[in-house]
């Protein structure tokens, strides 16, 4: 079997605003409650993103997705819709700009805990590149 992540947990302040934001951006399914003290978004069949709240300080996260045309179509419009300032760099200025340096397009924006949030149609995390290692 290959390696998948299967969840990780998201610290936030209001679990259940985080979540369901969250799913609304994304237009996936979401849960007020789930295993444990969470608020689960489920990205895929493979994926979930349990919302944990946090009391105190936590460290500020960047995820991102990689969607179809269609898909960043929808969730740029939602973005749009709830007033979401966005920018086309991961810790710019908000300039309500797409990237397309990479071959695609980008947004990243950071509502509502500050994590650094992203959709792109092109991953160019995953270029080919000299000197990867293999995990064997």
């Amino acid at each position: 079997m290959s390696v998948e992540l299967d969840h990780a947990i998201v610290p936030v302040r209001d679990r259940r605003a985080a979540a369901e934001l969250l799913a609304y951006l994304l237009d996936v399914p979401w849960a007020e409650s789930g295993n444990g003290p969470f608020s689960p978004v489920y990205v895929n069949d493979g994926l979930t993103l349990d919302f944990d709240e946090a009391h105190g300080a936590f460290p500020v996260q960047h995820y991102c997705f990689r969607v179809g045309e269609e898909a960043f179509d929808g969730i740029l419009a939602r973005i749009r819709a709830k007033g979401i300032e966005y920018r086309s760099t991961p810790h710019g200025p908000v300039d309500m700009e797409i990237n397309t340096q990479h071959g695609g397009r980008i947004v990243y924006w950071n509502e509502p805990d500050d994590h650094v949030w992203e959709v792109l149609t092109v991953s160019y995390a995953r270029q080919p590149q000299q000197g990867i290692q293999s995990g064997a």
